[in-house]
C-alpha cells in the first residue's frame, strides 16, 4: 500500500496537474469514482494506473470490477497518499492515470458530422468541460478545440465533463481556418455565436441542416477575423434582465436547438 504522500510515485502523479508535465507524458489525470468508471467503460484502452483507498473500493465495487476487466490492478493508498496525488481537496478515494488520446481532424470530417462544436479560445476549464458535456448530450459528432482554448486535460476541464470526454470525440492543438475550411468542404453551416449577429429566432429554420457552431472566449467573444470565417453570426434574445448569458449555457441552447431541428427533420 502506498502510505508516503512524498514518494517518488505519488508526486509524479502529482505532477499531471501541471501542463508541462501532461504534455512531456501524454498522460492526465481522471479524480473520482464517476471519471474512472466512464474511462474504464469506453476507453479502457486508455487507462494505465488507478490508485483508491480500500473504503473507496468497498464503496464502489463496480469500479473494482471494471479494473480487472480491464486487465489492471488497484494500487491501495492511505487517504493522505492519494489527497496528495489529487487536484481537489475531496478526490472520493480514487484516482487513475490514462493516455490522452485525442481524436484528429480528418477522422471526424471523415466520419460526415452533422453537428460539431468549434471552441475558439475558450479559456475558462468549467465553461469547456460543460460544453463538452452539452456537446455529448445534445449528440453532437465532435469538438474541435483551436487557438489558445484551455488543454481538455486540465483537470478542472476533466471533472467538468463528467465522464464525457471518453464518449465524444475532441480534436485539440489546430487553427480555426483549416476547421472551417473542412467543415464547409463537408457541406456544414458554419455558425458563430456572437452577441453582434443577427436574431436566433429568424434563422432558426437552417439549423436542421449540418452545422457547425463556433464559440469564442469569455470576455472578448470571437475576433473579427474569426467572424469572418463563419457564414452567419446569430445571438441568443434575452428576455429577462440577465446582462447576459454564460458561455457554456448559450453553447448548450444552441447545440440543443440544433439537435431537436436535426431530429425532427429526420
Amino acid at each position: 500500500m502506498l502510505d508516503n504522500p512524498r514518494s517518488p510515485r505519488v508526486r509524479a502523479v502529482a505532477k499531471l496537474t501541471k501542463r508541462s508535465a501532461r504534455q512531456e507524458t501524454g498522460l492526465f489525470l481522471l479524480e473520482g469514482p464517476q471519471a474512472a468508471r466512464e474511462a474504464l467503460a469506453y476507453r479502457p484502452d486508455t487507462v494505465i494506473e488507478v490508485y483508491a483507498t480500500p473504503t473507496a473500493m468497498e464503496r464502489h465495487p463496480d469500479v473494482r470490477d471494471a479494473v480487472r476487466e480491464a486487465g489492471l490492478e488497484v494500487e491501495y493508498t492511505t487517504e493522505a497518499a492519494l489527497d496528495a496525488m489529487a487536484d481537489t481537496v475531496t478526490p472520493q478515494g480514487i484516482v487513475a492515470v490514462a493516455r490522452q488520446s485525442p481524436s484528429s481532424l480528418k477522422d471526424v470530417f471523415a466520419a460526415e458530422p452533422r453537428l460539431i462544436a468549434i471552441c475558439e479560445e475558450v479559456r475558462d476549464p468549467g465553461n469547456l468541460g460543460t460544453i463538452i458535456r452539452a456537446a455529448d448530450a445534445a449528440g453532437a459528432d465532435a469538438v474541435v478545440l483551436t487557438g489558445r482554448t484551455v488543454d481538455p486535460y486540465n483537470p478542472k476541464v476533466v471533472r467538468a465533463t463528467t465522464g464525457s470526454l471518453f464518449h465524444v470525440p475532441v480534436v485539440v492543438g489546430v487553427e480555426l481556418a483549416p476547421v472551417v475550411e473542412r467543415a464547409h468542404s463537408a457541406g456544414m453551416r458554419v455558425i458563430a455565436a456572437d452577441v453582434g449577429g443577427d436574431d436566433f429566432l429568424a434563422r432558426r429554420s437552417m439549423l436542421a441542416e449540418p452545422i457547425a457552431w463556433l464559440f469564442g472566449n469569455e470576455a472578448r467573444g470571437l475576433e473579427d477575423e474569426a467572424l469572418a470565417q463563419a457564414d452567419f453570426a446569430l445571438r441568443l434574445p434575452i428576455y429577462g434582465r440577465a446582462e447576459s448569458l454564460n458561455l457554456a449555457t448559450a453553447a448548450s441552447v444552441c447545440l440543443y436547438e440544433t439537435a431537436f431541428a436535426q431530429r425532427a427533420s429526420d
